[in-house]
């Protein structure tokens, strides 16, 4: 009924119920923006047993949750300042907001993931060659084992838990995206499971987050999620599928489409 319990609706009649409101119909005309065409379903939700030991532990949950998202408000003024304050790539330059604002470009990245990613990596990626050896510290690049002559993959390892948390929600929220890293997981889904789809999706954001922090003039383009259909070449794709029929015993004859 309300996706968010705590937003103006919710918060106006959670009050009026802590005041004393105890009707169905009058509680449901506090609804706002699109509530209002809920009305009649509010007020059968809201008819029921809220006597007032719930109005003081309803109060005290509250209270509760402001001293919670006060706190959280605050740590995040402080995180701010000190993503300003951190050191460039070079001396006597800060990226400032801006290198946040270029990260949370990236599908699935937001603020929060942005300022995991400085504070886990730092804002200088000279201590990571290149954007592999990075991935390699991560623990996302794919690992093989061997004994004797048999060869075989194995788990990616631990690597950063903070960071590769991070990059896995990123990841999750990103598959769910009509973008080019949408699009490579649902390639990669197919035949390899959702697990691995994630960790490719999570090594190919870590890889646009180092380009993004090593050059402060770089912006994040995204390719679309078109991007590998447009790779294809359509004479060898046809030529291909002729000769998988050829192969399963049928003659095939194409007529171009008018």
């Amino acid at each position: 009924m309300l996706t968010d319990l705590f937003g103006a609706s919710g918060r106006d009649m959670l009050a009026a119920l802590i005041a004393g409101e105890r009707s169905p119909c009058v509680l449901a005309d506090l609804a706002r923006g699109n509530l209002v065409r809920k009305k009649a379903a509010l007020a059968d939700a809201l008819t029921g047993q809220f006597e007032d030991h719930h109005s003081f532990l309803c109060q005290t949950l509250l209270d509760s949750i402001d001293h919670l998202t006060g706190q959280i408000a605050r740590l995040n003024e402080q995180i701010t300042a000190a993503v300003q304050d951190l050191p460039g790539p070079e001396e006597h330059t800060r990226p400032g907001p801006s290198l946040v604002e270029r990260l949370d470009a990236i599908p699935g990245v937001g603020p929060t993931t942005a300022h995991i990613l400085l504070a886990e990596l730092g804002p200088d990626m000279a201590v990571f060659p290149t954007a592999d050896h990075l991935a390699s510290w991560a623990k996302l690049t794919p690992r093989t084992t061997q004994s004797g002559a048999k060869r075989g993959s194995s788990p990616t390892g631990r690597g950063n838990p903070w960071l590769k948390s991070a990059l896995g929600e990123a990841a999750s929220a990103a598959a769910r995206t009509d973008t080019y890293l949408g699009a490579r997981y649902r390639r990669i889904v197919k035949r390899r499971g959702r697990k691995k789809a994630l960790v490719a999706v999570a090594r190919s954001i870590l890889i646009i987050a180092w380009h993004l922090i090593n050059d402060p003039d770089t912006t994040f383009c995204d390719l679309g999620s078109d991007y590998h259909q447009r790779l294809i070449d359509p004479k060898r794709r046809t030529r291909d599928l002729v000769c998988q029929l050829n192969a399963l015993g049928h003659d095939v004859t194409l007529t171009p489409a008018s």
